[in-house]
């Protein structure tokens, strides 16, 4: 159960981690915080590994997220880029931080995107070894999985317990269902624009 005397909130302007050359962390949920945030915590009485709550305040939406190192600029936070689509956010917004001690998961449904991640062999043990650079998974995120130097996106549908668990050093059981044949079609057509270079803007 989450603490109940332990209330740590803050605010910081997000910038994608490959504005400091941190691009391997898209492959996961880690995020880079300023070290002021290192410092007020030290008081505190927090369980490791941290975890947080991110929540933009005009979209609604919220994500949850371990972190790897504190040395962003004071005022900023350096998040994977698919954190920040999550979060219907950009460049530079100011998004809220918690931190949260959230329960060890026991039960994930996973929808990949486009069919192909299921011609993968052996996908729960691929999906396995990847959500190693996770520290949670939230309800309704959409994350991004690398392999083969292929990016696969998949949609978080239900978690358990609650609506965002820990999955560090836990067991969870991993359900898929099949993709959406509307959101196929769309990626379809998305890829069918992209020029004879192979460039496109996401």
């Amino acid at each position: 159960m989450e603490k109940k005397a332990l209330i740590f909130e803050f605010q910081l302007k997000c910038y994608p981690v490959s504005f400091i050359q941190k691009s391997e962390l898209e492959k996961g949920d880690k995020i880079i915080l300023p070290p002021s945030i290192l410092e007020n915590l030290s008081t505190l009485d927090v369980e490791w590994p941290l975890m947080f709550e991110l929540k933009n305040k005009f979209s609604g939406r919220i994500s949850h997220c371990g972190v790897m190192e504190f040395i962003a600029d004071e005022g900023c936070a350096y998040i994977p880029y698919w954190m920040m689509q999550n979060l219907a956010t950009c460049e530079g917004e100011k998004i809220n931080f918690r931190y949260k001690h959230l329960e060890k998961g026991t039960f994930v449904k996973i929808q990949p995107q486009t069919f192909d991640f299921l011609d993968i062999s052996n996908t729960k043990a691929v999906l396995e070894s990847k959500l190693r650079n996770f520290t949670c998974l939230t309800k309704s995120d959409t994350i991004a999985i690398e392999y083969n130097e292929i990016i696969y996106w998949l949609n978080v549908i239900e978690v358990k317990p609650g609506n965002a668990i820990s999955i560090v050093e836990t067991d969870v059981n991993v359900d898929f269902i099949a993709p959406n044949y509307s959101q196929n079609l769309e990626k379809q057509h998305f890829q069918s624009g992209i020029d004879q270079d192979g460039d496109s803007s996401v």
